[in-house]
């Protein structure tokens, strides 16, 4: 299981990872779930361009850490595309501060999360909930993070 990825860095905060670090926690995630080769795009945003896809696509208000667009049901998409992972730094950034979280820390888990959405998990519901949680804790733990949900 390979997963190609590539990082669009379109946004003018500092505070973001190296593209080969959220390409590793990308691969992390992905292999933990999957059974075939892909590639995704991890597009990294500034406020207006969350908020703007957040309000279009989910209905939301304002920018949000981390959207998911997966290309299952788009037909023209290549064979091995499986979608999008929009993470918004300016957000990402704040909450890492306020949660009293290393910034790579909650860069992983924003990255490890956008993933597990693209691959089918969801969290709307409390079992489906538990079920992604314990995943994420699992990758991060792997990847040497502590716990998100704490």
């Amino acid at each position: 299981m390979t997963l190609s990825t590539e990082i669009q860095h379109c946004t003018e905060c500092q505070q973001v990872p190296a593209p080969e670090s959220m390409c590793s926690w990308a691969d992390r995630a992905f292999s933990a779930v999957a059974d075939r080769d892909a590639a995704v795009t991890i597009r990294i945003v500034d406020e207006s361009e969350g908020t703007t896809l957040n309000e279009t696509y989910r209905g939301g208000n304002g920018p949000t850490n981390v959207l998911s667009f997966t290309y299952s049901d788009n037909p023209h998409a290549p064979r091995d595309a499986l979608g999008d992972v929009v993470i918004c730094a300016p957000v990402v950034h704040r909450e890492a501060l306020s949660q009293n979280k290393t910034t790579d820390a909650h860069w992983a888990h924003m990255v490890v999360h956008g993933i597990l959405h693209l691959c089918g998990f969801e969290h709307d519901r409390d079992q489906d909930a538990r079920i992604m949680e314990n995943l994420e804790t699992e990758i991060l733990s792997d990847l040497g993070f502590p716990a998100p949900y704490n």
